[in-house]
């Protein structure tokens, strides 16, 4: 029986690992999700900073993307700029790839 309860505790340590690193690949991408917009709006380096860090505080509302996304588009609309949900989406892919590629040449 302990062959059994360790191939389980093996795969319960590798889940545990897998949610760590996709928490951590979100929280990068909702990062650089939030720099995009900062230099969109023309934002300060010490705002850019602070509104980052505000895009990832923004995921924990609620589950999935769409809080981060809502939190853009109102941002940025607020800032006077033309921009729709898509190109928010777009560049959430796009910063999704870039997040990922980041944490796996980090390690």
């Amino acid at each position: 029986m302990t062959t059994f309860d360790d191939r389980e505790k093996a795969f319960e340590n590798m889940f545990a690992h897998d949610q760590e690193m996709q928490f951590r690949i979100q929280a990068r991408r909702n990062r650089l999700l939030g720099e995009w917009a900062a230099a969109k709006m023309g934002l300060t380096p010490e705002e850019t900073d602070a509104y980052a860090k505000a895009v990832v505080q923004a995921d924990f509302e609620e589950a999935g993307d769409e809080d981060v996304i809502r939190k853009l588009l109102g941002d940025m609309t607020q800032a006077g700029l033309d921009i729709v949900e898509a190109d928010v989406r777009a560049a959430l892919e796009e910063k999704q790839v870039a997040a990922r590629r980041q944490f796996i040449e980090a390690q």
